[in-house]
């Protein structure tokens, strides 16, 4: 068995984010594994408080953005999971679906021709003049799913409606996010983030529409508390009776794993955050295109089976690769990460190939077995030793 690995974590959560996610069985299983976790007394500046090896905290606010970075300062080695810059590009509904479009994803190619992504056509409507403007919305075929602009995890940032028709956009709030509703066979994948460990579960969703059911219709806005699900989650108060009400059986077909883990580790870098989910549909007109529809934060880890093992695996390995000096917490999937080069004689000079832009390289010689180890931080690409 690895040697156990000491470390502190501190957490600032907000109450029912707290009681839904550090539970007794993740508290004991860190334990076991030496991770200590810690409540952050918000009635306390953080800076007073500690040591931490590491914050973990979903709270925002300028004044708790501000005592991050002054804790930051003092504590240069510190991990914060994750940084509110990183985090606030998920508050807004199209810089977080925009991040889909930066992803350089190598998709498997067959003879079928492959699993491809992308998101819904949507578009923004920022006040209520321009819901008045058909040219605004034209390119949109009905039924449309209305989400507010804004998506911070308030209750607000959850009333959403399904539209079937343009005479119904009135009764909209701008800023408001049109995204236009896809078949996909009732069912959602929710792919769960944690680090390197990417984990794909399925869900019931809303059921498809066909054009007679969009004509047939009575109500032109139909409203609801979550897009993703029918079903309230506040309404149950068993997490096993909500599995059974929200789980399918096994006959529907998930998405290639392979295929997931590469969307998850590209949208990992891109984001630069280590915590977070996304939303995947498939559609129904293409059986080999997927959807994503949202992303969130930090999301509700335990209603992933096993989450204490995902979670304790994932603060151990964090802990290492901070023992190491390894760059943690930047969402990274290649940072920090040394590479041993052979040399051959004198002045060799050492080319280092990144997917990222302008990396510098500090070089350790060591004269015995004549290696190179390079150590990347940022620009500049290449060094002659």
């Amino acid at each position: 068995m690895a040697e156990k690995k000491h470390g502190v974590i501190g957490y600032a959560l907000a109450p029912k984010k707290q009681n839904s996610f550090i539970r007794d069985s993740l508290l004991t299983l860190a334990s076991s594994r030496g991770i200590k976790l810690i409540q952050i007394d918000s009635t306390k500046p953080l800076i007073d408080q500690g040591p931490f090896d590491c914050i973990l905290h979903k709270l925002y606010g300028d004044d708790w953005k501000r005592q991050l970075q002054q804790f930051q300062i003092r504590n240069p080695n510190a991990v914060i999971l994750d940084a509110p810059e990183a985090i606030e590009r998920l508050h807004n509904r199209i810089s977080m679906l925009q991040v889909v479009s930066e992803l350089r994803v190598r998709v498997g190619v067959d003879e079928k021709g492959g699993e491809t992504f992308g998101i819904p056509k949507q578009i923004v409507i920022y006040d209520k003049e321009t819901l008045s403007d058909g040219q605004a919305w034209e390119s949109l075929k009905f039924p449309v799913i209305a989400k507010p602009l804004v998506a911070d995890g308030s209750a607000k940032s959850h009333k959403m409606a399904l539209v079937f028709s343009h005479g119904a956009l009135n009764k909209l709030k701008p800023p408001i996010v049109l995204q236009e509703f896809v078949n996909h066979g009732g069912v959602i994948f929710k792919v769960y983030v944690v680090g390197n460990h990417v984990r794909c579960v399925k869900r019931k969703s809303l059921p498809d529409v066909s054009e007679e059911k969009v004509l047939g219709v009575s109500e032109d806005l139909l409203s609801f508390s979550q897009v993703s699900n029918l079903a309230n989650r506040d309404s149950v108060d068993d997490d096993e009776k909500f599995y059974k009400m929200m789980s399918l059986d096994d006959t529907t077909e998930m998405p290639p794993q392979a295929f997931i883990v590469d969307i998850a580790s590209g949208l990992r870098r891109a984001m630069k955050l280590n915590l977070f989910n996304f939303d995947v549909i498939r559609d129904s007109r293409y059986g080999n295109r997927y959807l994503i529809i949202d992303i969130n934060y930090f999301p509700g880890y335990a209603k992933m089976p096993g989450y204490e093992k995902v979670l304790t695996d994932f603060f151990v390995d964090l802990m290492c690769k901070k023992e190491l000096g390894e760059n943690v917490g930047k969402g990274h999937g290649d940072e920090g990460k040394s590479v041993k080069v052979l040399t051959e004689e004198k002045d060799i000079s050492v080319k280092v190939l990144t997917e990222e832009k302008d990396i510098s390289v500090k070089v350790l010689t060591e004269e015995k077995d004549k290696s190179v180890k390079v150590l990347t931080e940022e620009k500049d690409k290449s060094v002659t030793v």
